[in-house]
């Protein structure tokens, strides 16, 4: 999928002195660069050069022969070399490697809770020179709505998959003490009213506007597409789950899927689901659109779809919420140049949000059904992580761009979502086999904001723009100065979480 080409620039003619005339660009190094020399005068495309440029390198596009269109010839000439962007992120991983083998020394073993991340802010631009014209996206693409490539991220996915596994280890434990359904039912929906609530609000501020207004109220948000995923999949459960667990001989000719087979409604439901979200997004005629779009409008696929941002889930915003109450500024925005509304948390993704859920409540089924049998349980893990790895192999035709279904985290895409599923349940293999068997790691520091995960949440999302959590950087294009703001502000939050958890004050809902 290509952009429609956008004007970078124009190169005044060559001075009469007969030096070659030099104009001087900033480019986006996130993407690589499709970089499209047109002649005005001839309305020739001389040449392309396709690149990756480097943060804060040099480069020179140099064009020789520019009046004869045969012999014209462009090449793409290093004046100086970028700095390695990826270093910051490594020394982030060893610093919490560090923190955390550090917290296993001091700390007693405790079941990890919840995997928290770090948050790094990776913005970026270089500087070009000389006889560049104009640019197009090309593998700009590649980031269809902002992240088509699946950009990971913890609080995406595996806060999604752990509260599915949450809820089956949740719901078993109260059923067992003797609570009663109709009871546990009115809690799930509470929660999940609660959820909804604190969602709306927090996505809302209006600090210094005035009254905030009806009809701009955005509606849909993470905390509010957590609130009815698990609502469903805890309803879910709640229904199909068993008192007691059926303790089953190893003999049993389907002890082996035994934690599949006991839960075969949910199972049913839950494809039946994914069909309608299938159904939707492929076969949902969109005024405008061509049928099955899943890119993301504006200048991507050479402009030919402007208004098309989101294809089927973008639509069914827009018509059930309407455009004043789903997201405004999305990051195709700024890629793509579109002009329409989209919600990556909207409606027809949270099917998707749902289906990730219910595999994060099959991984709490294998916990339950094989206790202390750590063989079985890291079996089971590793075959889920397998198939799902294959049907992603499959959606995507093992390409970034391509494929049946590619990875998108913006829609929630059926390949973002067994992709990463797939990745839960191998870290699932790693966090139980190092805390539960060998007792390597007691999940210290990160199980202390576990246990305060919606208070940290929205700490964060209604502090984030105060001093200490943030303040103005000498160069905001540094990676080094983000990820010192983005160590400070993790580490505080982590410092609070666990202040609160030595006084044992917890904000549970």
């Amino acid at each position: 999928m290509k952009c429609l080409p956008q004007l970078l620039g124009i190169i005044p003619a060559r001075p009469a002195s007969g030096m070659p005339a030099t104009v001087g660009f900033v480019v986006d190094t996130q993407h690589a660069l499709t970089l499209q020399l047109n002649s005005t005068s001839a309305h020739l495309e001389p040449c392309k050069v396709h690149f990756h440029f480097g943060e804060q390198g040099n480069y020179s596009l140099w064009v020789k022969n520019l009046n004869e269109p045969s012999r014209v010839s462009c090449s793409m000439i290093t004046d100086s070399e970028p700095i390695n962007s990826y270093l910051p992120i490594l020394f982030a991983f060893l610093v919490f490697a560090f923190l955390a083998a550090l917290s296993a020394i001091w700390n007693t073993v405790k079941r990890l809770n919840v995997v928290t991340n770090l948050l790094l802010c990776l913005g970026s631009t270089v500087e070009t020179e000389r006889l560049i014209n104009s640019a197009g996206c090309g593998d700009k693409s590649t980031s269809l709505l902002g992240e088509h490539s699946g950009t990971i991220k913890m609080p995406s996915f595996m806060f999604v998959f752990i509260m599915g596994t949450s809820v089956g280890l949740s719901l078993s434990s109260s059923l067992r003490r003797g609570v009663k359904r109709t009871h546990l039912l009115w809690r799930i929906f509470w929660r999940s009213l609660q959820l909804f609530l604190i969602g709306v609000i927090i996505i809302n501020p209006n600090y210094c506007n005035g009254p905030l207004s009806w009809d701009s109220l955005r509606i849909p948000g993470v905390l509010q597409r957590l609130g009815f995923t698990y609502l469903v999949v805890a309803v879910l459960d709640l229904v199909v789950v068993q008192d007691r667990l059926t303790n089953l001989s190893s003999e049993t000719c389907w002890y082996s899927v035994h934690d599949v087979c006991l839960y075969w409604p949910a199972w049913a439901f839950v494809i039946a689901l994914e069909t309608i979200w299938l159904c939707l997004t492929f076969l949902l005629p969109v005024p405008g659109c061509p049928t099955g779009y899943l890119g993301p409008g504006g200048i991507g696929d050479f402009g030919q779809y402007q208004n098309c941002t989101g294809g089927a889930a973008g639509y069914i915003d827009r018509w059930l919420l309407r455009d004043n109450h789903i997201y405004q500024t999305p990051s195709s925005r700024a890629v793509y140049q579109t002009m329409m509304p989209f919600d990556p948390e909207g409606v027809l993704g949270t099917i998707n949000s749902i289906l990730m859920a219910f595999l994060g409540l099959q991984a709490g089924k294998i916990l339950q059904h094989y206790r202390d049998q750590h063989r079985q349980i890291i079996t089971r893990f590793l075959i889920w992580g397998f198939i799902l790895g294959i049907i992603s192999a499959v959606l995507t035709k093992c390409s970034r761009n391509e494929g049946f279904i590619p990875v998108n985290k913006n829609l929630w895409s059926l390949s973002y979502v067994t992709t990463l599923s797939c990745f839960a349940f191998v870290s699932l293999v790693f966090f139980y086999y190092s805390v539960d068997v060998k007792k390597w790691w007691s999940g210290a520091p990160f199980f202390y904001p576990g246990m305060n995960s919606i208070l940290v949440y929205v700490g964060h999302e209604v502090f984030e723009e105060y001093f200490p959590f943030r303040w103005k950087m000498a160069n905001s294009q540094s990676h080094a100065e983000h990820l010192a703001q983005n160590l400070v502000a993790t580490s505080i939050w982590v410092i609070i979480a666990y202040l609160l958890y030595r006084r044992k004050i917890f904000w549970k809902i």
